[in-house]
């Protein structure tokens, strides 16, 4: 009776084998490796069973997989040269070049295959080569040499791509030439490579830190955190990122509400918070550029965005917005500079192809009649300001006011400029497109042509009262 269960278990552990061998030769790999899952479970002493599910697991990229497998084949059966010379494969490649050169030795000494003996020999060859060219990156680095150890490194990393403390040594070579984001990516490989490799993510995360990227940083020291939470360094710089973040993300919420002075107050925390990365600082007087701009404080705006660009020449979002301040106070020869850099860096911006047209319409405008000019007010004024100027300016250049004629001439047109440009700025619409660089007085600029339809003789201003907007006064002219 016991051996007809026997036979009933191997029969099972058959029936799983060739299921699972048919499943691997039609690519159904997570299916195939049910069935040796069932095969290795039904028979815990059936070396093909491991075998054949180590090829699975090879087969879907999981080498740390297939490892223990191979391992528990050769137990099962020394001789087994097809899974030994698998085992030292996987070995060489994750950098344990000792116990991959054993492995290859052995299969020379078991009666191998002439291809099997072809491969351990090539194998051992190449793993000589590793032997030599660790020690001579390991050199290279004791001497502070970083770039020859760089280069013995590629050449290794490209037969031992799994060899995590390798990549971690690269990684330190890429930081000591200045090159940060190389050293990321072997650090990122690192940490998947090694297991809790918490101090892989603290470094990842204070390189995105030094690199300006905060919620990178951030990111990757949660993962420091999420397998050590009691890691100390990982958890004071967690603190610092923390913070900093949520500094940089409330005052974006204050660019989006418009809050641009509240925003300022913000980055000048930033700055603060974090003195000692320069990237921190660029950004933030970048941001406190943008929002002197928006917030139309143009000396200001001016001042900071002129700082950034001393640190970074070819920053367009600085020189955008300060070419929006030049155009405030009507120094359009810089915004067209301004403008035009921008455009070499970034020529597909429309915002920066609209920013130049304007100030190239305004410089146009600026050479013919500029309303505000007339006013003597900024091109910011509100609509109070522009009426106060214009009740002042009427009274003066009222040509009652003067008795020689060639004056009362002068004063007459001054006069008209004065209440055209008061039509003009107090109507929203057309100080908007006086504002774009058109001037909705002037027949040239509209289309359709036809005369201006504000050139009035001073005839028919006669009567006009220049007070008549409301407030406190009342004029009277008197017309011979």
């Amino acid at each position: 009776m016991p051996c007809s269960a026997e036979c009933g278990v191997n029969a099972d552990v058959e029936k799983h084998l060739e299921l699972g061998k048919k499943l691997l030769a039609a690519g159904q790999l997570a299916d195939a490796l049910s069935q040796f899952h069932a095969a290795v479970d039904g028979d815990p002493d059936n070396y093909i069973a491991y075998y054949r599910r180590a090829t699975v697991f090879l087969a879907m990229g999981k080498s740390k997989a297939a490892l223990p497998d191979l391992t528990k084949v050769i137990e099962l059966k020394m001789d087994f040269t097809a899974a030994r010379l698998q085992r030292g494969h996987l070995l060489l490649k994750q950098g344990k070049l000792d116990e991959a050169e054993d492995d290859f030795k052995k299969v020379l000494k078991s009666n191998p295959s002439e291809n099997e003996e072809k491969e351990a020999q090539a194998q051992l060859i190449k793993s000589d080569e590793m032997q030599r060219l660790r020690s001579q990156a390991l050199d290279a680095f004791e001497s502070s040499d970083y770039t020859a150890a760089i280069t013995f490194l590629d050449k290794i990393l490209e037969v031992c791509v799994w060899d995590a403390e390798l990549r971690e040594l690269r990684a330190e070579c890429f930081i000591k030439e200045g090159e940060p984001r190389k050293a990321i990516s072997d650090l990122k490989a690192a940490s998947k490579l090694k297991n809790d490799n918490t101090e892989a993510f603290y470094k990842i995360s204070t390189l995105y830190y030094q690199l300006g990227d905060h919620e990178l940083s951030l990111s990757e020291v949660r993962e420091c955190l999420k397998l050590d939470q009691d890691h100390k360094r990982c958890f004071a710089h967690y603190k610092q990122v923390k913070k900093l973040n949520k500094l940089i993300e409330s005052a974006e919420e204050l660019i989006r509400d418009g809050r641009y002075t509240e925003a300022t107050s913000k980055y000048e925390s930033v700055m603060k918070t974090e003195p000692s990365v320069s990237e921190y600082t660029i950004r933030s007087k970048e941001r406190i550029c943008h929002c002197f701009s928006k917030d139309e404080k143009p000396v200001e705006a001016i001042r900071v965005c002129s700082e950034v660009l001393q640190m970074e020449a070819d920053n367009v979002n600085a020189l955008k917005d300060r070419a929006e301040a030049y155009l405030i106070e009507e120094m359009y020869d810089e915004a067209i500079q301004d403008y035009e850099t921008a455009q070499e860096h970034n020529e597909n911006d429309q915002q920066i192809r609209e920013g130049l047209e304007k100030a190239q319409r305004l410089l146009k405008q600026s050479q013919k009649r500029d309303y505000y000019k007339i006013l003597g007010v900024k091109r910011n004024a509100k609509k109070q300001e522009i009426i106060k100027a214009y009740r002042k300016l009427a009274l003066q250049w009222h040509p009652d006011n003067f008795q020689n004629e060639e004056e009362k001439k002068k004063a007459e047109k001054k006069f008209i400029d004065i209440a055209a440009a008061k039509e003009v700025l107090s109507d929203p619409e057309m100080r908007k497109k006086f504002d774009d660089g058109e001037d909705p007085l002037d027949a040239e600029t509209q289309q359709g042509g036809g005369g201006n339809p504000f050139h009035r003789s001073w005839n028919s201003w006669q009567g006009f009262n220049p007070f008549s907007s409301g407030g406190p006064f009342r004029f009277k002219f008197h017309f011979n």
